[in-house]
């Protein structure tokens, strides 16, 4: 059984991952003097920031920064709950690697989120 969520488009998917991606680059290039000093070989570093940042805002938040950003969150496939360290950790393994992410199935969801047993869903805003 699988509970209802409200599908995310693929641009606001991909304009919350900029917003995560950009945030590392420049928090990288901020610490090693400027985006003009920047070596190449720093890239790495981006991508183990993005990891690091994604892994564990998923986890603790159930959403990145650009997620917040986009109103849009982690939850649970099967039932709608807060995902767990480990789903974190296997979901943001996959999208680093890129085709994982690329890939979709008949709901919407990466084979990212497939594999790690999560979907990316809108926020539902109280006020």
């Amino acid at each position: 059984m699988s509970v209802e969520f409200t599908r995310v488009s693929l641009g606001r998917r991909m304009s919350a991952l900029m917003v995560d991606w950009l945030a590392c680059y420049f928090i990288v290039a901020a610490s090693t003097g400027g985006i003009g000093q920047m070596a190449p070989n720093r890239s790495w570093t981006v991508l183990a920031l993005f990891f690091a940042e994604v892994a564990i805002l998923s986890a603790l938040q159930g959403a990145s920064l650009g997620h917040r950003i986009f109103g849009i969150h982690i939850i649970r496939f099967s039932d709608g709950g807060a995902i767990t360290p480990l789903a974190a950790l296997i979901r943001t393994g996959l999208l680093i690697t890129v085709i994982f992410a690329v890939t979709f199935d008949e709901n919407g969801r990466g084979l990212h989120e497939r594999l790690s047993g999560t979907v990316l869903t809108r926020t539902k805003r109280v006020f």
